[in-house]
């Protein structure tokens, strides 16, 4: 996967978050679910309070 750019979980959409690898239409909705309830992550880690996202995942996107 190429990117042109970094992918900013705390700004992206969910049609961009699902570019992310391991991210789906389900997941990427999560996201942004997630963060206008509880605000932006502080960290890449921080994204495991999302349900469906673990170690694994946060693995594959972290070069994104």
């Amino acid at each position: 996967m190429y990117l042109d750019a970094p992918i900013n979980p705390n700004r992206a959409d969910a049609q961009e978050l699902q570019l992310l690898p391991g991210i789906g239409p389900a997941l990427a909705e999560r996201i942004v679910a997630y963060r206008r309830e509880h605000g932006d992550f502080d960290s890449l880690e921080a994204l495991d309070q999302v349900k469906g996202i673990g170690p694994k995942t946060l693995q594959n996107i972290r070069h994104y």
